[in-house]
This record gives C-alpha cells, sequence and structure tokens, in this order.
C-alpha cells in the first residue's frame, strides 16, 4: 500500500500530522477516523516509500511503555483487539501511533500478532516477532508480553554502557589532539621563536620541538585528514564487503582492552536473548538464528552458525560452543550444567548476570583510565616544553654571567 503524508485534526482541535499506509485516500480518511482524527490534507510520499516510515525510528522507552500497557491489558482480561486499540489511541508517539494503527488494521483482517508487528522489521526486531510467536502458539500472550519488558529494559542498558564505553573515550582523544596542536601551532612558536632568532646554539631537545612544531604546522591537515579519511574507507569497505567486515571484526575482538570488551557484550548478548527466547518456548534452532543476527560480531555469528549446523545434527550446544575455539570455557561448562539439569534457560540468564557485571567494571575502569591518560600527556607535553625553553634561556644568563 502507498504511504502517505497527512495533517490532520484530533479531538481537541489541535492539527498534527504523520504518515500512515492506506490503499487509497478514502482508505487513509476511515484509518485516521477510528484513531479519531479528522484528515485535513494528505499526499503519497513517492520519493522515500521505504524509509519515511522508519526514518525516525521509536524510542527503546516508548516500546517499552507500550509493552508493558499490552501486558497489563492482556493479564487484566481485556481483548487483543480492545488492547492495541487503547494502545493505538493514547500514545502520545506520532510514529507508534500510526505503526498501532496499522497493527490494529492487520490483526483485525486476520493476520496475527506476531505476523502484523513482523511488517515492521525495523522498529520490531526478529526477538519481538519470535516471542509473540511463542506466546500466540502457547495461549499466553501475557507472558511474551513481560519477557518483552525485561528484553527492551535489558537493551536499554546495554545501550547505555556502549555509549558511556565510546563516547568518553572520542570526547578525550578529540580533547588531546585539539591540545597538542594548538600547543604546536600557536604556543610553541611564539615561546621558541626568539630562540631560534637569537643565533645561539641550542640543545637537542629545543631543536626536536622546534622540527615538531614545524612540521605540525605544515602537515596538521594531514595528521587529521588521513586517520578521519582511513576510519571512513575502511567503514565503506567493511559495508560492501562481507570479507572485510568479518576480518574487522576478528581483529576487534584480538584487541588488548577493546577486544575484550567487545567479546563480553557479544557474549552478553548471546546469552541473553538465547535465554530469553528459550524461556519463552522458542525453538532452539530458532534461538540461535535469532542470537546470531543480534550477537554483534560477524566472527561470533559465523562460530554460532555452525554451532547451528552441529546441533540441527544432533549434537548438544555446549559442544558446538566448544568446537569453536570462540566462547570462554565458563560459557560452555555452564551450558552444559543447564543440558544436564534441564534448566539451560536459567543457566543462560546467570551467564548474562556475570557478563553484565563484569562488563560494568570493565567500562568503568576504561573510563577511569582516561583521565589519568590525558593529564599524563599534558604533563609530558608541558615538561618537554618548559625544559626546551628554560634551558637555553639558562645557558644564555649563565654566559651572560
Amino acid at each position: 500500500m502507498p504511504l502517505y503524508n497527512y495533517k490532520a485534526l484530533n479531538q481537541t482541535g489541535r492539527r498534527v500530522g504523520g504518515q500512515l499506509s492506506a490503499a487509497n485516500e478514502g482508505d487513509l480518511y476511515q484509518r485516521l477516523k477510528q484513531i479519531n482524527l479528522e484528515l485535513l490534507s494528505a499526499a503519497e510520499d513517492k520519493g522515500r516509500r521505504g524509509l519515511a516510515l522508519f526514518g525516525r525510528g521509536v524510542k527503546n522507552r516508548e516500546l517499552i511503555q507500550m509493552c508493558l500497557h499490552l501486558q497489563q491489558l492482556s493479564a487484566a482480561g481485556v481483548s487483543l483487539m480492545e488492547g492495541l486499540a487503547d494502545v493505538r489511541d493514547s500514545t502520545d508517539h506520532r510514529r507508534l501511533r500510526d505503526l498501532m494503527a496499522e497493527v490494529f488494521e492487520d490483526v483485525s483482517s486476520g493476520q496475527s500478532l506476531s505476523e502484523a508487528f513482523a511488517r515492521h522489521p525495523r522498529i520490531f526486531g526478529s526477538v519481538f516477532q519470535s516471542l509473540l510467536s511463542a506466546g500466540e502458539e502457547s495461549g499466553n500472550l501475557t507472558e511474551s508480553f513481560t519477557q518483552l519488558i525485561k528484553h527492551l529494559k535489558w537493551v536499554d542498558e546495554v545501550n547505555a554502557k556502549i555509549k558511556k564505553a565510546t563516547r568518553y573515550p572520542i570526547m578525550m582523544l578529540f580533547v588531546m589532539v585539539i591540545l597538542f596542536l594548538v600547543m604546536m601551532t600557536v604556543v610553541v612558536p611564539q615561546v621558541v621563536g626568539f630562540l631560534a632568532a637569537s643565533g645561539q646554539e641550542l640543545p637537542l631537545v629545543t631543536r626536536a620541538l622546534i622540527a615538531t612544531s614545524d612540521f605540525v604546522r605544515g602537515w596538521w591537515w594531514a595528521m587529521l585528514g588521513i586517520p578521519i579519511g582511513a576510519f571512513f574507507v575502511i567503514k565503506i569497505l567493511a559495508r560492501t564487503s562481507e570479507k572485510v567486515a568479518y576480518q574487522l571484526d576478528f581483529y576487534i575482538l584480538r584487541l588488548p582492552v577493546v577486544g575484550e570488551l567487545s567479546r563480553k557484550l557479544s557474549l552478553s548478548r548471546f546469552a541473553h536473548f538465547f535465554a530469553t527466547m528459550f524461556q519463552s518456548g522458542v525453538p532452539i534452532l530458532t534461538c540461535l538464528d535469532t542470537a546470531r543476527k543480534v550477537v554483534g560480531n560477524r566472527c561470533l555469528a559465523k562460530s554460532l552458525t555452525t554451532v547451528r549446523a552441529g546441533v540441527e545434527d544432533g549434537n548438544a550446544l555446549s559442544v558446538g560452543l566448544r568446537n569453536t575455539g570462540e566462547f570462554p570455557s565458563l560459557v560452555v561448562r555452564l551450558v552444559k550444567i543447564g543440558e544436564e539439569s534441564g534448566n539451560l534457560g536459567e543457566t543462560l540468564n546467570n551467564v548474562t548476570d556475570f557478563y553484565d557485571r563484569d562488563v560494568n567494571e570493565n567500562v568503568d575502569a576504561l573510563v577511569g583510565m582516561i583521565e589519568p591518560a590525558l593529564t599524563a600527556f599534558s604533563g609530558l607535553m608541558m615538561a618537554w616544553i618548559v625544559i626546551a625553553v628554560i634551558g637555553p634561556i639558562y645557558d644564555s644568563l649563565s654566559k651572560m654571567g
């Protein structure tokens, strides 16, 4: 169906806008009427049909609120259609309101809830769809919404950890680069200019400082441009070549500090997604398929593809994880214990908790290392400048004495 940009009036007379799929303008009018909006004008969005609906996305907090709303209504015995209509009419988020209007229409036309949500994969991912499908098969959608709330809250926490682990170091690196450039292009030339003009023989440390300053002043554009250009080239190659992307992820896992943190985040993702879906009754092969898509590292994803093939052939999950060589012995042992005790989901929840705590400690340690490193860098650079300037001045004063 075509996508329409519309302007409408709500029940209070306020003008609102949005985007909604409809067969034609008459169908659009009826769909908006169902959500208590009076159509004013509409135009088909021909240029951005695939991107417009998902361009602004829906925040995780909005999805949590939606699932909480549906979970409470389902637990209270409210029918699914009434619950969807209530969420559609009560949300203040324009994009989510339009999405829920489409979900409501799809379910009312005979599609299952999981199929209706699956039509919007960029907002409602594979985990969302799999958990709802399992809830439909078991007849317990309330439990599915409970698991979704738990899952979305965990995703929110992990995203916060990733931002904390990346934004602060990047900001500090930016500060260090700017400080270095300012000192070498502005401060040092002014401080040592008179020494170079005095004609006296300068010590090695002063000549090195002047040479470094001259090099930075002449090549600052290359010092900034080459790393930035290399970053974007690697990023483009990783997007266009699966082989390059795999090699990049492979080497990231083997970096001293960043690699360890990346591996722990990926293992935490794997354990969480697998446990959440497995406990909801999703088949183990589907759990592995979903975990492979969301693990966040192609190297580990390829390992999970191998694990899935082994499980499909009848091997134990712990054996497959051990044979890949990418999963720590702790994970393999706990999975084996879970298989033997028949409590695999709970065991993987323990793995998730363990790595969540470990990631928090690693992030805090990484952030804690940044400030001393910046202080040490600044101190060494200032000491170098002071020694390079004070030394020749002292020598000149000694000769004058």
